[in-house]
């Protein structure tokens, strides 16, 4: 079976788009490192109590994962754009067989086959 190379960079450019919009209400752009982010906080009016003072310490550590956590899933989207690109994409990255169409239809970024999933 052939791949629809276009139907699925339609859809990680797509997701890119999504990804790129939520880590910019997250923070901000790393000038020395255009592919990584900072969190901001949240508010930053003027703390008086020690209790905001913990809340805004754990909500900034939220922020911290989540941002970590889609920074991780863009660069996996610019990585199967990449191989797009290299006419690459769809094969496994540790035995080069094609991924199966039901893996990249729930994930386009997938980099493996399910029979090296664990090994992603």
């Amino acid at each position: 079976m052939t791949l629809d190379i276009q139907y699925f960079k339609t859809r990680l450019e797509a997701e890119k788009v999504r990804l790129e919009a939520e880590l910019n209400e997250l923070g901000q752009r790393d000038p020395s490192k255009a592919s990584d982010w900072n969190a901001q906080p949240s508010d930053t009016s003027e703390i008086s109590f020690r209790d905001e003072v913990a809340d805004r310490f754990e909500e900034q550590d939220e922020r911290k994962e989540t941002e970590l956590s889609l920074e991780e899933r863009l660069t996996n989207i610019n990585l199967a754009l990449t191989k797009i690109e290299a006419g690459s994409y769809g094969l496994c990255q540790v035995d080069q067989e094609p991924i199966e169409a039901d893996r990249l239809e729930a994930n386009p970024a997938a980099q493996t086959c399910k029979k090296h999933l664990d090994q992603n």
